[in-house]
């Protein structure tokens, strides 16, 4: 069927594997089209199946999920992948690197099978798995980081200042409603500000955005 979801699993875990593939498998609408048990692996899958969603562990050999995760964001030919890390602690020290390398969110590995089906279908129609109090715990963690250093988005000009704003409340964790709520504008304005934002910024997702917002500035910390 061309509307399933195609879903590659990533994990040097055999067990894990299992788990997941009995997971989707199970579900209408999804399929798996492919394990691999290291980070170089995972690339070449990626790339013989185009998959919808991988969903992506971070302590892989070969190459750690981060850099695999960096190669398929980057190859053309898997625009439509996204990428779900899978995380042990929510926290994870890769969490950030991970979005800054166009991640689309991150799971832990207790999250509820439900919820994992779910997750996999709002990243799958092209929505940001990281809710707004993760954003906000992310930001804050990474923000404290000795080595940070501002790297303003080159498009970032091409922004009206409102667009600025709501740019660095989406960094700040707040959802649509929250914006509009804060700015006294309806719901709807508010989203398409961000939709405008995120073409101007090239932004894959929402998750993305936050992650231009922080590295431009715009996150008031």
């Amino acid at each position: 069927m061309t509307d399933e979801i195609g879903v590659l699993i990533a994990d040097d875990q055999d067990l894990v594997r299992i788990g997941l593939r009995s997971l989707v498998e199970s579900e209408d609408g999804m399929r798996v089209v492919g394990e691999a048990a290291d980070g170089l692996e995972v690339v070449a899958r990626a790339a013989e199946t185009a998959p919808e969603i991988v969903l992506m562990d971070v302590r892989m050999p070969g190459i750690d999920g981060i850099e695999a995760t960096r190669r398929i964001v980057a190859d053309p030919a898997l625009e439509r992948t996204r990428v779900i890390v899978l995380t042990t602690f929510e926290l994870d020290e890769y969490v950030f690197d991970a979005l800054r390398h166009g991640a689309s969110g991150f799971l832990t590995k207790d999250t509820k099978p439900a919820e994992l089906l779910r997750a996999i279908r709002l990243v799958a129609a092209g929505e940001a798995l990281l809710s707004p109090s993760v954003t906000r715990r992310v930001v804050r963690e990474f923000s404290t980081r000795p080595s940070r250093t501002l790297k303003p988005h080159p498009h970032l000009g091409t922004l009206t200042d409102r667009e600025r704003e709501i740019v660095g409340l989406v960094g700040e964790g707040l959802s649509n409603e929250e914006i509009a709520a804060r700015l006294v504008v309806s719901p709807a304005t508010a989203r398409t500000h961000v939709s405008r934002a995120m073409i101007k910024l090239g932004a894959r997702d929402r998750a993305q955005l936050v992650v231009f917002a922080y590295q431009s500035g715009l996150v008031a910390l």
